[in-house]
Parts: C-alpha cells; sequence; structure tokens
C-alpha cells in the first residue's frame, strides 16, 4: 500500500503547529512571560497559522498567487525577529515617555498590514474595512463631523498606540487569548475527539427518547450541553443538527421549525456556564474578576433560556398531539452511556479548577492533561473503541490550534478599534449622546444600545462584537448608574443573540441549510422562540437579583418570577396551555407573560392574574376534552 506524502505546506503547519504548542506549554508550566513578548509572539504564531490555512490562491487555485503570501511571511518573520531582539527596551520602556524609534514605526505598520490582510482572508472584509475606518477616523478626525471631531494623529502617537503597550493590538484581549483561550480551545478539541463530545449529545438523545417531541428536546438538551463546552453557536449546528433536524422533520416538525429550534438551542451554548463563549473570558479580564463570578452570574439567565426552549418544543409536541389524536414518537437510537460517563471526568476536572480558584490558563491545562489520561484508559475500556491513536491525537491538536488562532487574529484586531475609541474620545462622544437621553428615558438609551450591540453582532464575530460594544457602550450604561457586570452582561447578551436575529444570522442559516428550510423563515422563527433572551437582559438591568446580586430573598424571588414568566412565554409562542389555544389567547397569554417578567410589582400582580384566569378557564377545557375523549 502506497504511503500518502505530505506536502511541504502540512511540514511547515505541523512544524508551527509543534512550536507553538511548546510556547504556549512553556507559559503554563514554566513561567508566563511579560505580555509585550508573550502577546506579539501569540500573535505571530497564529498569523503564520492563519496564512498556512489561506494562502492566496485558496479560493482562485492559481498557483502564480502563492508568490503574493512572500511579503507577508516576511513581514511576520521581520516582527517576530523585532520583538524578540528588542524585548529588554520593549519591557522596561515607559509608554509615551520612552523614545520612538523609526525601526519601532515600521514593526508597527508590518504588524498592522499582515494583521489586516489575515482578518480579510479569515473573517471576510466586512471587518477589515470596519477597521480600516477606525484607522483613517483616527488620522483624519479633524475633517469629521463636529459632534464626532477628534484632531487626528501623527505618526509617533500611532506606533505608541497601537503597538508600544497595552492599549492597542497588543492589549487585554490579545493577552486573554494567550493566557486562557488557546488552552480552552485546546481542551475543547481534546474533550471531543475523546469521546466527550459524543457523549454528551447521547445523554441528550437518551434523556429524550420514546417522549412526545423528542428529537426536539434532544437537540435541546444535546446542544445546551455541548455548548456548554464548545461555545460555538455554528458549531453547534453543524454537529448535533445533522442527526437532531432530519429527526424533528420525521415527527411532523416543520423544516423551519426545525432549523430555528436548532438553531436556538445552539446559540444558547455561549451564555451557558460553565464554558461561554469566548467574549465571556474576555469580560472576566475587563472586569477584574475572577471567571466564575461571570459564570454563577451567567447561570439563572442561561436556565431560562434553555428552559423556554425546552418548554416551547414540549408544547408544541402536545398540542399537535391534541389535535391530530395521535402522538408521534421517533425511536432515538444510543449507545449504553454508564459504560461511557467516565469521558466526563475531564469536563468535571475543569469545572472543579475554575470553581476552586486556579488561573484559567492552569484549568485548561488540568482538563487537557485529563483528556490524555483517559484516552489511555479507552483503551482498556470497551475494547478500546473509544481509544484515539496518537496520530489522530496530534490531528486533533493541530485542529485546536487553528481554532486558537481564529480567536486570536479578531481579538488582536479589535485592539485596533478599542485604542482607537479611546484615544481619540469617541468612546465618550458615543456615550454623551445616549447619556443625554437616558438621563431621562433609561429604556430608550437600553433600546439604542440593544440596537447598536445587535448591528456590530450581524457585522462581525462574537468577540469582536463584544470588545467593540464594551468600549463604545459599557461607558454610558456605567454612566447612567448600571453596574459594571449587568452593563457588560447586557452587550454580551445581544452581541450574541445577533446569531439568530435576522437579516444576518449565521446560526440560523447554518440550521436552515441542514433542514432543507427557506433561511429567512427560519431566522424569523429562531427570533421568536428565543424570544426570552431578548427580555432577560433589561430585567437584569432593572433587577440584578437574577445575576445572583442582592440577598438570597431577592435571588429566589427574582428567580421565581422570571421562571414562571419563562414558562407562560413558552406556552403563548407555542400556542398551548394545557389545552390548544386561539390567537387572541395566545396574545393575552404573550402580554401577561411579560407582565410578568418585567421587574415591577404592579406588573407582576396584573400578570399573574390574568395567567390564573387562564389556569382556570383552560383547566375547565381540558377536563372537557378528556370527557369527550373518554366518550369517544
Amino acid at each position: 500500500m502506497e504511503t500518502k506524502k505530505i506536502s511541504p505546506k502540512q511540514i511547515a503547519y505541523i512544524a508551527v503547529g509543534t512550536v507553538w504548542i511548546l510556547f504556549q506549554l512553556y507559559l503554563a508550566l514554566v513561567s508566563p512571560l511579560h505580555p509585550m513578548l508573550q502577546s506579539p509572539v501569540h500573535l505571530m504564531f497564529a498569523l503564520i497559522i492563519v496564512y498556512i490555512n489561506n494562502p492566496a490562491d485558496k479560493k482562485s487555485g492559481k498557483a502564480w498567487m502563492r508568490f503574493l503570501d512572500i511579503p507577508f511571511y516576511a513581514g511576520i518573520a521581520f516582527v517576530f525577529y523585532y520583538v524578540i531582539s528588542e524585548t529588554g527596551r520593549l519591557t522596561t520602556r515607559v509608554q509615551y515617555v520612552s523614545e520612538v524609534t523609526a525601526l519601532d514605526k515600521i514593526a508597527m505598520a508590518v504588524c498592522i498590514i499582515i494583521l489586516l490582510e489575515a482578518v480579510r482572508r479569515t473573517l471576510g472584509s466586512i471587518l477589515f474595512f470596519f477597521i480600516l475606518f477606525f484607522i483613517v477616523y483616527f488620522w483624519f478626525g479633524k475633517y469629521f463631523p463636529s459632534i464626532f471631531r477628534f484632531k487626528g494623529t501623527n505618526m509617533k502617537q500611532f506606533t505608541e498606540l497601537m503597538t508600544m503597550g497595552s492599549s492597542g493590538i497588543y492589549g487585554t484581549p490579545l493577552y486573554t487569548s494567550a493566557s486562557s483561550l488557546f488552552y480552552f480551545m485546546l481542551f475543547g478539541v481534546f474533550f471531543s475527539e475523546c469521546g466527550g463530545g459524543q457523549l454528551l449529545i447521547d445523554l441528550g438523545m437518551k434523556v429524550s427518547r420514546n417522549s412526545t417531541g423528542g428529537p426536539a428536546k434532544a437537540a435541546v438538551i444535546s446542544s445546551g450541553l455541548m455548548g456548554m463546552i464548545s461555545g460555538s453557536a455554528v458549531a453547534n449546528v453543524a454537529t448535533t443538527g445533522v442527526m437532531t433536524i432530519p429527526m424533528m422533520k420525521k415527527i411532523g416538525y416543520e423544516p423551519h421549525q426545525a432549523g430555528a429550534i436548532e438553531a436556538v438551542a445552539s446559540t444558547g451554548g455561549q451564555i451557558m456556564p460553565p464554558i461561554m463563549g469566548v467574549g465571556a473570558f474576555i469580560m472576566a479580564e475587563m472586569l477584574g474578576v475572577p471567571y466564575k463570578s461571570i459564570a454563577l452570574a451567567a447561570l439563572i439567565p442561561a436556565v431560562a433560556y434553555f428552559m423556554s426552549v425546552f418548554l416551547l418544543v414540549t408544547f408544541m409536541a402536545n398540542k399537535k398531539s391534541m389535535l391530530d389524536g395521535e402522538t408521534k414518537t421517533e425511536a432515538i437510537q444510543t449507545e449504553k452511556i454508564l459504560p461511557r460517563l467516565y469521558q466526563m471526568i475531564p469536563a468535571i476536572v475543569l469545572v472543579y479548577y475554575m470553581i476552586a480558584g486556579a488561573s484559567l490558563m492552569r484549568s485548561g491545562m488540568m482538563g487537557i492533561f485529563t483528556c490524555l489520561i483517559i484516552n489511555v484508559i479507552s483503551k482498556f475500556v470497551l475494547d478500546g473503541k473509544y481509544f484515539v491513536s496518537l496520530k489522530r491525537l496530534g490531528a486533533t491538536a493541530l485542529q485546536g490550534i487553528k481554532q486558537a488562532a481564529e480567536i486570536a487574529i479578531p481579538t488582536a484586531a479589535c485592539g485596533i478599534i478599542i485604542g482607537v475609541v479611546i484615544q481619540s474620545g469617541l468612546a465618550t462622544k458615543v456615550s454623551k449622546l445616549i447619556a443625554n437621553v437616558g438621563s431621562t428615558h433609561l429604556i430608550i438609551a437600553l433600546l439604542i444600545t440593544m440596537l447598536g450591540c445587535m448591528l456590530l453582532g450581524m457585522a462581525l464575530p462574537t468577540v469582536a462584537a463584544y470588545l467593540v460594544a464594551n468600549v463604545l457602550f459599557v461607558p454610558t450604561l456605567t454612566g447612567l448608574g448600571i453596574a459594571p457586570l449587568q452593563a457588560n452582561m447586557f452587550v454580551f447578551y445581544f452581541g450574541i443573540m445577533a446569531q439568530i436575529t435576522p437579516p444576518v444570522c449565521v446560526a440560523s442559516f447554518t440550521a436552515a441549510g441542514i433542514a432543507g428550510a427557506d433561511s429567512m423563515k427560519t431566522g424569523l422563527t429562531g427570533f421568536a422562540y428565543a424570544l426570552v433572551a431578548f427580555l432577560v437582559p433589561f430585567i437584569f438591568i432593572y433587577d440584578p437579583s437574577i445575576l445572583l446580586v442582592g440577598t438570597p430573598l431577592q435571588i429566589v424571588k427574582g428567580t421565581f418570577i422570571l421562571f414562571l414568566g419563562t414558562y407562560l412565554l413558552a406556552s403563548g409562542m407555542a400556542g398551548y396551555f394545557l389545552v390548544p389555544l386561539n390567537k387572541i389567547e395566545r396574545g393575552i397569554l404573550l402580554a401577561a407573560a411579560i407582565l410578568i417578567i418585567m421587574p415591577e410589582t404592579i406588573t407582576d400582580i396584573v400578570g399573574i392574574a390574568v395567567a390564573a384566569a387562564f389556569f382556570i378557564i383552560c383547566s375547565g377545557k381540558k377536563r372537557r376534552f378528556n370527557s369527550q375523549k373518554a366518550e369517544a
């Protein structure tokens, strides 16, 4: 049998990937480096990986275009050499006081050019031009309208901001990528490859089998469990959707409904602890709090989100069963769960270390090491069926660094935007505009912020959307008296919800492709199904108890009200409350749900009164329905 030859590109990829992993292991096991060395080196490795995976001829296939990559590789090598050779000076200089040399300016320009091209190749033209706009603004701000006018900059100031300190490209977001996100990307791929991912999916399938609407419930549970580890909406849809969407269609869900359910459930992974979206890790760094504080604060809203989707699919299935007079189920076959439960140990170890207060870097490393240990155990369990060979582990590691590189690029690129927005005073100007409205009408300021975050979320990757929203809108909200945690959670939520909000809803479009459904119809349906997620951020602005802020009594009361409103909201969306509801009844029930969810005592009382009346009326209807069914 002929052995498949490894191409020079693959050799380069393996070599660079291996050195990058060794560098990150040094940071985790020996000692972290100065941020002005650690962050640039991390970025240079990420850039090499991105250029290898996205060569100039990737789309066209024209071999001659590969020569266009040579200047970019040379640029990466130059910046790499510059950072290493100038380490002593870069790590001891005083920003905006020490001298800026001609070499510093050249290195800055080269770094921005190769970074922007990496953004264009991996994340598309929207983010590329978005960043370019801010660079132009920073240089030519004096020509902008008076409200946004800025005196402009010069090469010395621009170099200082971009690459000579922690307020530009090498700022907090990129440092977070180097010190924690890299390890969580690796943990995610190792956990999934060593059987943990499939186990989570099968758990969701097993719990839901033989129940009404079982495949839809399986989609919600599996996507929620998988999302806790991966934190990626599109990845979740692609992983679980290929199994759950066809099964949902078989038992009567419309294609656009099946796609919407999967998209909504998968998107929730980014707000579900313990491992949320990448933005949550960066949020912890920006707020200067332990990540576990962010995860705990997000717990109740995340449970309400998944509770709403689970109840929705349950009520939809019950409604269809009552109207059709028959219950459709789909046999869900999974392998035995119990013998495989040991595969959950890495996730348990990871969460344990995070709760115990270990650094995210250490927690991630312990999770990865446990995955490798569990893989060795797998060789002697279930006839070695789930054992992963050394070659496959190597390929998995390379897949992990590819994901890590695709996270490092936007975090570094957003450093450009963050630096410009802060240094130019644009953040202050935007804050003043919104604050002028919010000082008299907070809800209007929140609505403006919501729309801004969602527009950013539609145009940019989640991490980029959160970072830009953080500098543009969070100062406004905190200036209006909102606590930093609430303000950050608010913009974080709406940046994520853009994934299922038309007209640009990547998760919904991915699910629609699998379901064979109309993309826009799937997106609109998903938007309606995720309604609770659009209400929750407003709730925790006015009532932070659901973020576990307040007395135990306040937290219990706030949680009870939220869950009750969520239950009624799901009933209204499904059109089922003990019995099928007509359009008028649905509208009244939805209004009652929203009144209950609103953090005002008087609205709670009115909403609960309406819900109680509905319960009495619908209970009578159900008794009559059961009597007629028994007589028949």
